[in-house]
């Protein structure tokens, strides 16, 4: 049973939508529960993030780096940084953005980076790339061939309902379940 907690910003609804993603996984592993907080709302959760098992962090990719509000909650985390109360919890991330590309391997490098200097475990996408000849995927994970976390595009003139994509939702799923059953095997409950 582990206790995971989702950490994000999203400013026009698609990584939110991912966020919901991502908790929906936690909970397909039997027993995890998931608490979803947006940056916005942080200062009221500290204690919630320093007891949880995982933390996993999701931002929008603006200009080629996580959002300024993602950024402003990693920088809050600054206050107690030397107590190093996430030492050895896992944590893992995902990013969407409006363009194929858009960088976002460099916001998933940020969070990664971050999760290292508070002396994180950081758990990456265990799925192969997805693979289309005709753009068309069908379903398929991971249609962003990402291994480092979920990535997701949105088009911009789609709204969060119907963006991004359900294989970019799912992708997110999969990564909130393969964290929930990892934090299980490295924070077991007593018996």
């Amino acid at each position: 049973m582990s206790k995971v907690v989702v950490v994000y910003h999203s400013g026009y609804g698609h990584t939110r939508v991912l966020a919901e993603a991502v908790a929906g996984g936690v909970e397909r592993h039997l027993g995890s529960t998931c608490l979803l907080i947006p940056v916005e709302e942080v200062d009221g959760h500290w204690q919630r993030l320093h007891d949880a098992d995982a933390i996993i962090f999701g931002a929008p990719t603006y200009m080629g780096s996580a959002s300024a509000a993602f950024k402003g909650f990693m920088e809050a985390t600054a206050s107690f940084y030397l107590a190093q109360p996430w030492r050895d919890k896992l944590a893992a991330g995902f990013t969407n953005s409006g363009c194929l590309c858009g960088d976002k391997l460099n916001t998933l490098l940020q969070m990664a980076v971050f999760a290292a200097q508070h002396s994180m475990i950081w758990v990456g996408l265990d799925l192969l790339p997805a693979r289309s000849s005709t753009g068309a995927f069908n379903g398929q994970l991971n249609r962003l061939g990402s291994s480092l976390g979920a990535m997701a595009q949105s088009n911009v003139e789609q709204s969060p309902e119907e963006a991004p994509p359900v294989e970019d939702r799912c992708t997110a799923a999969h990564l909130g379940e393969r964290v929930a059953r990892l934090a299980d095997r490295l924070h077991p409950s007593p018996v």
